[in-house]
């Protein structure tokens, strides 16, 4: 595997695109990134990356070199733990994406006991709203929910989380509590706007219409892109959320947020998790997988 090194330095590089990313990703100095692959380069005798001063990108035989190198290293690892067992250690890094409330509420918590049976496996956990690049950003293993908006990615589907209609008791107090979605329009009820990017146009309040779903666009003063400001905004009465039960199931619980109109709720969020590649399933990703499955199926319809 000594002799392998160059080869995952020179994809992780080509993959984040950047020495300085890749040598953090991989826990090394930026020098022995770029020495290893410049002999790497001369070693089987063609350059394999433009490098300017503001990018590294791949050569035509660079982008060959990769996909080759990429199933290679997916065989080797597939090798190497053939005929492990679950009680075999793993080791190494592994590097995850979670939406986070989902990470604050429900896999973060559970992570001890993930943490226990794996002590060697070194994790990374990114937690974010936005759908992150897997591979610019090297990512192993991403947990995505709504579309996954990528034909090139490998998803696999672990079921739905269902939507609730909520405000606060304060803000139902003042406005009334929406018992149509006629109410919605002509009340002059307000939203909690949500986008991934600010300045981008908001996602609707979605209701269901025949047999899919329609949207109204409603008025609102505040516009967010963070899960917990648009459930914080819903419980201070700023304006009516659509958020996902499991995130807003303990306010709900506490009488922070009142549900209304359950029979027109937002479309149940898909939850998939998803990798770049296929072939790239590691012992380590699929440990991982097995486990935040395991965790999630209670929640999910």
């Amino acid at each position: 595997m000594q002799n392998l090194e160059p080869i995952l330095i020179f994809i992780t590089v080509a993959e984040m695109g950047s020495f300085t990313h890749a040598a953090d990703s991989l826990g090394i100095q930026k020098g022995r990134a770029s020495t290893a692959v410049r002999k790497l380069e001369e070693d089987i005798g063609v350059r394999l990356l433009h490098r300017t001063t503001r990018s590294v990108q791949l050569t035509e035989d660079g982008r060959v070199f990769h996909a080759r190198a990429r199933d290679l290293l997916a065989e080797v690892d597939d090798l190497h733990s053939m005929f492990a067992s679950d009680q075999v250690a793993l080791r190494g890094r592994l590097r995850v994406d979670l939406p986070s409330e989902l990470a604050r509420t429900t896999i973060v918590p559970a992570l001890p006991t993930f943490m226990a049976t794996y002590p060697e496996l070194e994790l990374e956990v990114s937690s974010t709203d936005r759908q992150v690049d897997l591979v610019q950003e090297g990512f192993d293993c991403v947990l995505r929910l709504g579309p996954i908006g990528d034909e090139t990615l490998i998803a696999r589907p672990l079921g739905k989380l269902r939507m609730v209609n909520a405000a606060s008791p304060a803000y139902l107090a003042r406005h009334g509590a929406p018992r149509s979605l006629e109410d919605l329009q002509h009340q002059e009820h307000r939203v909690v706007h949500f986008a991934r990017t600010l300045g981008a146009k908001p996602y609707g309040w979605e209701y269901p219409h025949g047999d899919g779903y329609a949207r109204l666009q409603l008025r609102g003063a505040l516009h967010v892109n963070s899960v917990q400001a648009y459930e914080a905004a819903g419980v201070a009465g700023l304006g009516l959320i659509q958020a996902p039960l499991l995130g807003i199931g303990s306010y709900l619980e506490s009488g922070a947020l009142i549900e209304f109109l359950p029979d027109f709720q937002h479309r149940p969020l898909d939850v998939s998790l998803v990798v770049a590649h296929r072939r790239n399933l590691s012992r380590r990703v699929r440990a991982f997988m097995k486990w935040l499955e395991s965790v999630l199926a209670p929640h999910l319809e």
